[in-house]
């Protein structure tokens, strides 16, 4: 009863040394601002993407944002899902779009879907 998961210890060892592999908690920081930089550029920069939150209270991890109708959202959930971009549909209670950036996406991941949203903006704007 008092034993703790052996599991779960080996689990966080695991994402201990892949932190440590990365260069460590500042570095990852980094990479997850510039990640986020991106992203927001795309949806700051566009007339057709909006993010409602303010800009000192954004997340560096999981970015809402919506394009200009909820038809059109569903859209781009079904054609992000056909382009392998998963997990985009926002949360059930506010809707719009959400792209969660976590630690383990890379930059290229999230350059992926900036590109997919260029174009779906081109496409449907």
């Amino acid at each position: 009863l008092n034993t703790p998961s052996g599991f779960a210890w080996w689990v966080a060892v695991l994402v201990l040394r892949w932190i440590e592999s990365c260069g460590g908690l500042e570095s990852i920081a980094k990479q997850n601002e510039k990640k986020a930089n991106l992203l927001y550029g795309c949806i700051d920069g566009s007339d057709f993407y909006t993010n409602r939150v303010q800009s000192a209270s954004r997340s560096v991890i999981n970015i809402p944002f919506s394009t200009p109708d909820k038809g059109l959202d569903s859209q781009f959930v079904q054609q992000a899902e056909a382009q392998g971009l998963l997990g985009l549909k926002g949360h059930r209670a506010v809707g719009g779009l959400r792209a969660s950036l976590y630690n383990a996406i890379d930059q290229s991941a999230v350059e992926v879907l900036v590109e997919f949203m260029r174009e779906f903006e081109r496409s449907h704007g």
